[in-house]
């Protein structure tokens, strides 16, 4: 049998990384939680993330420039991003990125279910 799939969680708000963390983990994932973009980056665990979730909003790297700077270097990690401030702007450019979701907070519990599924079919 074979290791759970990682699944790194990138917000600012603790609440929302613990919840999301939580939900992850009851589907029987792996999960860890990074407070920025700078500390997962630097982290060593990017090459092992089955599926990155990120807050878009944040400060320092938000998350649409987490998700460019992933592909720039070369990773093809599948990203569900997440905001309380969805504009279709950043909708499109997050789904020209590749992303497998965009969701909007509060967000539905089985949206995210589905997105991470989709990810993890993805890899």
């Amino acid at each position: 049998m074979s290791e759970a799939p990682l699944i790194s969680i990138v917000d600012d708000d603790a609440l929302a990384r613990d919840g999301i963390r939580e939900l992850v983990e009851s589907l029987g994932y792996n999960a860890v939680t990074f407070k920025s973009a700078e500390h997962f980056l630097e982290s060593g665990l990017v090459a092992d993330t089955a599926c990155l979730i990120s807050d878009v909003q944040m400060p320092g790297l938000n998350g649409l420039e987490l998700q460019e700077a992933l592909r720039s270097r070369g990773y093809s990690i599948p990203v569900i991003l997440i905001t309380a401030y969805a504009n279709e702007k950043n909708r499109t450019r997050a789904f020209d990125n590749g992303a497998i979701g965009f969701l909007s907070k509060p967000f539905n519990e089985q949206a995210v279910i589905k997105c991470l599924t989709a990810a993890i079919n993805s890899r």
